[in-house]
C-alpha cells in the first residue's frame, strides 16, 4: 500500500499561524484553474466553476494512485481574487466588483496527458456545466506575506487594511500579484465563525524613495 502524501503537512505554504504575518517563498506550484467574475455568493458562474474543478482533481488523484503508485490527499480550494480598486476588498466589500481563478493544486509529477484524461472522465456523465474552462496550470508567487484567518470571510477585512496599508509597507515592501486564499474548512461542513482560511499576498521589495 502506497503512502498518502498530505500537501496541507508537507508543504511550508500551507503552513499559517492566527495572529502572525509571516514572509514566505512559495515555489511555482501547478493547479487545476478556472476564471470568473462576480460575487461569488450570487454568481452561477462561480457554483459551476466548484462543481467542475473537484471531478477533474479526483480523477487526477485516483489516476496517479493507479498508474504512478503515488498517492495523495486532494488538497484544499483556493482562490485568486483582484478589482480595479483593491479597496473593495478591504473597505467597500463590494463583492459583485471582483473577479478571481478558483484553483486546486495538483503535484508537479501530474503532466497534461493526464490532465487531459481526467477532464474527459468527468465529463463522462453528468458533465459539470464549466468542464471545458477547466485548464492546467502553474502559479510563480515567490515572495509572499500569509497569515491565517479564523472566522467569516466577510470578516476578512479588517485582517487585510492591516496586511496591505501597515505591514507590507513597514516591512520595506509592496503588493504585487493577485490576493490568494486557501480555504481549509469545508464551508458546507463548518460555521462561519470557525472557518479557517490562509489568506496570503505576493510582494516585493519597494523601491527606495529619492531624496
Amino acid at each position: 500500500m502506497t503512502d498518502k502524501t498530505d500537501f496541507k503537512k508537507t508543504l511550508d505554504a500551507y503552513q499559517a499561524k492566527r495572529g502572525q504575518f509571516r514572509i514566505v517563498d512559495v515555489r511555482d506550484m501547478q493547479y487545476l484553474m478556472i476564471d470568473g467574475h462576480g460575487d461569488p455568493n450570487t454568481s452561477p458562474a462561480f457554483t459551476d466553476a466548484v462543481e467542475a474543478l473537484y471531478p477533474v482533481a479526483y480523477k487526477l488523484k485516483f489516476a496517479s494512485r493507479r498508474d504512478l503508485g503515488r498517492d495523495y490527499v486532494v488538497p484544499p480550494l483556493e482562490g485568486l481574487w483582484w478589482a480595479e480598486d483593491m479597496d473593495s476588498f478591504t473597505v467597500q466589500r463590494d463583492k459583485s466588483r471582483w473577479s478571481w481563478t478558483m484553483m486546486i493544486m495538483v503535484p508537479d509529477w501530474i503532466d497534461q496527458d493526464m490532465f487531459t484524461a481526467a477532464v474527459e472522465q468527468a465529463g463522462a456523465r453528468n458533465r459539470p456545466a464549466r468542464l471545458d474552462d477547466t485548464r492546467l496550470g502553474t502559479l510563480s508567487e515567490g515572495r509572499c506575506v500569509q497569515t491565517l484567518h479564523v472566522g467569516s470571510f466577510d470578516d476578512e477585512a479588517e485582517v487585510l487594511a492591516y496586511l496591505h496599508h501597515e505591514f507590507v509597507p513597514g516591512n520595506g515592501l509592496r503588493m504585487v500579484g493577485r490576493h490568494h486564499e486557501i480555504y481549509l474548512s469545508d464551508s458546507r461542513r463548518v460555521t462561519p465563525g470557525k472557518q479557517r482560511t490562509i489568506l496570503r499576498q505576493p510582494v516585493t521589495i519597494a523601491a527606495a524613495s529619492s531624496a
